[in-house]
């Protein structure tokens, strides 16, 4: 049985405020756990069945007629989240990459849907479902406030980011809500527009010294009318995929961090440099 997650809203800056719980933003990939007539599926956010990939989370030890909300990682030798690693893991069991499945929420508890009750009642509830923690099983810690104190701790560990909940919120199947809040841990890096993609959009990226940064395919409307202006002017050449443009066009962009391959990952725009 699928329930379609409650999504949130993006905020630019954390915010402390009592009334808000604040936990830690894990870079996985959202999964929904479910147990009924004690058969467990669990699928991603997007209703894709992933049982047969996981096959260590069948056999956890939870009552029936529940559905669990929360993230599954896979951690690096400093114990951070690596989300390369858990894709990795995602696309195959061989890659002998160890998950953990971290439970931020419950949406179904006996068999009885309780996303009605308050979250902080619902964490009382996951916290009876989920009485034993371990590497595989765990629950996702969290505090009331603190979120600035708490984003400054994560920058300097270079985590993902915090998520701020509203302690009263509801569970809001297929929503987003500003009741749910991500502040990303963003980095910052000056970059030359080297290309087009033409079928669909996209600005090939060159780091400052020339070697290449990635694929940005994020730049509000305001960014891309004025590169259209300005692009025909450094075109070099072009193929059936890419216009190749001399790395002129300078601009910012925020990424979350560099892959294994030091390539940006999700680079998107931010201001053009002159």
């Amino acid at each position: 049985m699928f329930v379609s997650p409650m999504l949130l809203h993006k905020k630019q800056y954390p915010f402390n405020d009592h009334l808000f719980l604040t936990e830690l933003k894990l870079d996985g990939f959202r999964t929904i756990w479910t147990k009924f007539d004690n058969k467990v599926r669990i699928y991603t956010r997007h209703n894709n069945e992933i049982t047969s990939k996981f096959p260590e989370l069948v056999n956890i030890p939870l009552p029936n007629g529940i559905i669990l909300d929360g993230e599954i990682t896979v951690t690096d030798d400093k114990g951070r989240p690596d989300f390369e690693a858990a894709m990795e893991r995602f696309m195959s069991k061989k890659t002998g990459h160890e998950i953990s499945y971290s439970v931020f929420d419950i949406i179904y508890h006996n068999g009885e849907k309780i996303t009605g009750l308050p979250l902080l009642d619902r964490k009382e509830v996951l916290d009876q479902v989920i009485t034993e923690e371990t590497p595989l099983l765990n629950k996702v810690k969290w505090f009331e406030g603190n979120a600035e104190q708490y984003f400054e701790l994560i920058k300097q560990y270079d985590l993902e980011g915090i998520v701020q909940k509203r302690a009263t919120s509801t569970y809001q199947i297929n929503k987003r809500s500003h009741d749910w809040l991500k502040v990303i841990n963003y980095k910052y890096k000056n970059v030359y527009l080297a290309g087009l993609r033409k079928d669909k959009f996209g600005v090939l990226l060159n780091f400052e010294n020339g070697n290449y940064a990635g694929l940005m395919e994020f730049m509000a409307p305001q960014g891309r009318k004025e590169l259209y202006k300005q692009y025909k002017d450094f075109i070099v050449e072009d193929n059936d995929k890419f216009v190749y443009l001399e790395p002129k066009l300078k601009a910012k962009v925020k990424y979350r961090n560099l892959t294994k391959k030091g390539l940006l990952r999700i680079p998107s725009f931010v201001e053009w440099i002159s």
